[in-house]
């Protein structure tokens, strides 16, 4: 997966908007305000942080070489997924998918609603 596919697939999720709170080379995907996704466009290798239930986390840094504690963020509750390695699309997605339900599931309810009827 290259940025533009990231960046697609992010995109296209309700209530998801694209910021570069961070300057020009971090972009921020975000659901209703709250980041589930970062990507440093500068980087010399594709990667994206994503957000992660801190036990799964954990087991997916064992599992995978390309996800590592995230980079930048808090380690307990983000992971870095390195895009052009071994992953496959796929499986980024379903990381993506998971990142950006957990933020959902921490919304305020009135968020939530906002969510539901956008």
């Amino acid at each position: 997966m290259n940025y533009e596919d990231l960046q697609l697939y992010c995109s296209a999720k309700k209530g998801v908007t694209e910021e570069f709170p961070f300057g020009e080379s971090t972009l921020v995907f975000k659901v209703m305000g709250k980041a589930f996704a970062l990507c440093g466009l500068d980087e010399a290798e594709a990667r994206v942080n994503l957000k992660c239930d801190p036990d799964r986390a954990i087991e997916l840094r064992e599992e995978y070489a390309d996800i590592i504690p995230g980079w930048h963020m808090n380690k307990k509750h983000w992971n870095t997924v390195y895009l052009e390695r071994e992953l496959y699309d796929i499986f980024i997605k379903e990381l993506i998918d998971h990142s950006y339900d957990l933020v959902v599931s921490k919304l305020t309810k009135k968020l939530k609603e906002e969510l539901r009827h956008l």
